[in-house]
């Protein structure tokens, strides 16, 4: 759970001389022809566009059954729940930038920079992610057991996503080509938490899931005769979710494969004219300095958080609150599905109206969703006409943060010429706080539920508790999309603008892929732009 305007500064190629632009005004060169776009077949794109459903599949896995997992089936107290969600999503944060750094140190190799990364991780995160859904027979180290392999395979996973992400920048020098393998990767990744949602949710939800009536009742599940059913249901709903770990670990290594040998990493052109990288904390500087940057991860960031206070609460919000407790996995497969088949509508709709109207439009259409879904009262048949709904705004919070990053590198690019190797820097701290927000929203919402009053596989909870997350999931999300789109006001990179960048970088290309460009021609380039 897979995702423009201002005028900061002049645009980079209105800076540019008309003899840049037109090289048969230079006497010392020879008039050359324009260079050849360079386009992606589709099979080049479906490839690459496989390479992101494994981190949407065990993402949205974890995301909407790990809390459940934790509460319910391994039996973990709220308080040590709300510690291992908390430190797992911290510390998966905490990796972005680490991978980030040691990606942007790397050298290039026969496979490319990016390559190597993902293949060796591969392997080791398919076993600490199976490790994740066992419960050890030694109730004392749960707490230790869920936190090491929930950490350990957020720091693999993170090897195979911050580069795959960064990969963007290296499949074509073409703005339109980017945005068209990013429209087919974020159609697959929504596919991928639909298959996530199926296989972890139709195969859980076969398992019978025992529950302990309520204290004040007749009865208790757990107790007398039913001891042994209990045990024995819950020991079929443990392999249940070993079942689906399974499944989920295979689909990963596929895809995997598939990414590696159907994508090649390609370098910009007057990159290999460059001196050594510059150094990371530089880098991180003018990454961070970098005004449009700046406000498009701080718009994203409240949207983002949004939609992940949604993901991490739904299943026992659907489950206590609206009491659809058979039905969760059934209705988060209705989500996911009306997202995947409006994917291609808004990647149509960003290239008509613009990448900002997109985000308006999109993001905020969650918004009356979001109100409808507080007001019903166990309507299941309104529940899910909403989340079909609802679908909608997910298909656009997944593919515009991915669409509109690459023009914030470009317009970087322009502005910092001799900035090279930066790109993971700016994928990785995207995802760095993103993920931080995470972590803090699910242990701030799973300790909530801990004041409130929650019950550990009750068959019903306290109305204290089936209140919180109602606020979890309506309320609190709603507040902090509109902050997100009253910080896109702020964002400076409008249609206007992207077109002017794409022209001064196309520029920057031809004349350091001419062969009759020396390299005191490009500093010059370099300096003027």
């Amino acid at each position: 759970m897979a995702k423009g305007e201002g005028a900061e500064s002049g645009s980079a190629a209105g800076l540019l001389p008309t003899g840049i632009l037109q090289a048969g005004d230079r006497p010392a060169q020879v008039k050359k022809e324009p260079k050849k776009k360079q386009q992606l077949s589709i099979c080049n794109k479906l490839c690459y566009a496989v390479g992101g459903a494994p981190y949407q599949v065990t993402g949205c896995a974890l995301g909407f059954f790990l809390q459940i997992y934790l509460l319910d089936v391994a039996q973990v107290d709220p308080f040590y729940a709300s510690i291992i969600l908390f430190l797992g999503r911290a510390w998966d944060a905490f990796t972005d930038p680490l991978v980030g750094f040691c990606i942007s140190k790397s050298s290039w190799t026969r496979l490319g920079r990016l390559m190597p990364w993902i293949i060796f991780s591969t392997p080791l995160a398919i076993i600490a992610y199976f490790l994740i859904w066992f419960v050890p027979d030694f109730p004392q180290v749960q707490v230790l057991w869920y936190l090491l392999f929930y950490c350990l395979f957020e720091t693999l996973v993170t090897c195979f996503h911050v580069p795959y992400s960064a990969l963007t920048m290296f499949i074509s020098t073409e703005q339109s080509e980017r945005d068209s393998a990013t429209a087919y990767r974020m159609t697959v990744e929504v596919l991928g938490t639909v298959l996530g949602t199926a296989i972890q949710g139709q195969i859980v939800g076969q398992a019978d899931i025992p529950c302990l009536q309520d204290p004040n009742g007749s009865a208790v599940t757990s107790e007398g005769a039913n001891r042994t059913h209990s045990t024995t249901s819950l020991r079929e709903t443990q392999n249940a979710y070993l079942l689906a770990a399974g499944v989920i670990a295979s689909i990963y290594i596929v895809c995997a494969v598939i990414l590696v040998l159907g994508v090649r990493e390609q370098r910009e052109p007057y990159e290999s004219q460059q001196a050594e990288p510059i150094s990371y904390i530089r880098g991180l500087r003018l990454v961070m300095s970098h005004g449009p940057y700046v406000k498009l991860i701080a718009g994203f960031l409240f949207t983002s958080l949004a939609f992940m206070l949604v993901e991490g609460n739904f299943a026992l919000f659907c489950t206590y609150t609206l009491g659809f407790r058979n039905e969760f996995q059934n209705l988060l497969l209705a989500i996911m599905l009306s997202a995947t088949f409006t994917i291609p509508i808004w990647q149509w709709f960003l290239t008509q109206f613009g990448k900002k109207t997109a985000v308006y439009i999109g993001i905020s259409s969650a918004v009356p969703f979001l109100i409808l879904m507080a007001l019903i009262e166990r309507n299941l048949i309104v529940t899910y006409v909403v989340a079909v709904a609802a679908g909608v705004s997910v298909a656009a919070a997944f593919l515009l943060p991915w669409s509109m990053l690459p023009d914030v590198i470009d317009d970087f690019h322009l502005k910092q010429p001799h900035s090279r190797g930066t790109e993971p820097i700016f994928f990785s701290f995207y995802v760095f706080f993103t993920k931080f927000a995470s972590g803090v929203s699910l242990g701030i919402s799973t300790l909530s539920l801990d004041f409130a009053g929650y019950q550990t596989r009750g068959c019903s909870q306290p109305a204290q508790v089936r209140f919180t997350l109602k606020m979890l999931v309506t309320m609190a999300p709603i507040v902090l999309i509109l902050l997100g789109l009253l910080l896109f006001k702020l964002y400076p990179i409008d249609e206007e603008r992207r077109r002017q960048n794409k022209k001064a970088l196309q520029a920057l290309r031809e004349e350091a892929s001419s062969s009759g460009c020396s390299d005191t021609d490009s500093t010059e380039l370099a300096s003027i732009l």
